[in-house]
């Protein structure tokens, strides 16, 4: 078995991927997600920014993953995102919040 064997088949899609062509919408969703939080401030584009957005699309591909298995959707699509920053001065951390819109998709063989 190859590693291409191995791994889930995808069921997000980000923006310009599309699902398979037989799907069917379904509905349009939204979710939040929010990155793991790091030391000091974010500059924009700098080491702490990379990561912690790193950890908000794998955080985001998880919570919309969960949506899919909650509503009995087959794909999503996402269609926009919006991304900003938040800190905690008290703590002396930051992290990146997102909103991201889908739009779930079934796969009618699949709701037989």
């Amino acid at each position: 078995m190859s590693d291409t064997d191995a791994r889930a088949p995808q069921t997000v899609f980000w923006h310009r991927d599309l699902p398979p062509v037989g799907a069917e919408m379904v509905s349009e969703q939204m979710v939040e997600a929010v990155s793991r939080r790091v030391p000091g401030a974010l500059l924009q584009r700098d080491d702490r920014w990379h990561r912690c957005y790193d950890s908000l699309m794998i955080e985001a591909t998880a919570r919309i993953e969960q949506e899919l298995t909650r509503l009995r959707g087959d794909y999503a699509h996402v269609t926009d995102e919006s991304i900003d920053s938040r800190h905690d001065d008290a703590a002396g951390e930051a992290w990146l919040h997102g909103r991201f819109t889908f739009v779930m998709y079934r796969d009618p063989q699949t709701a037989a």
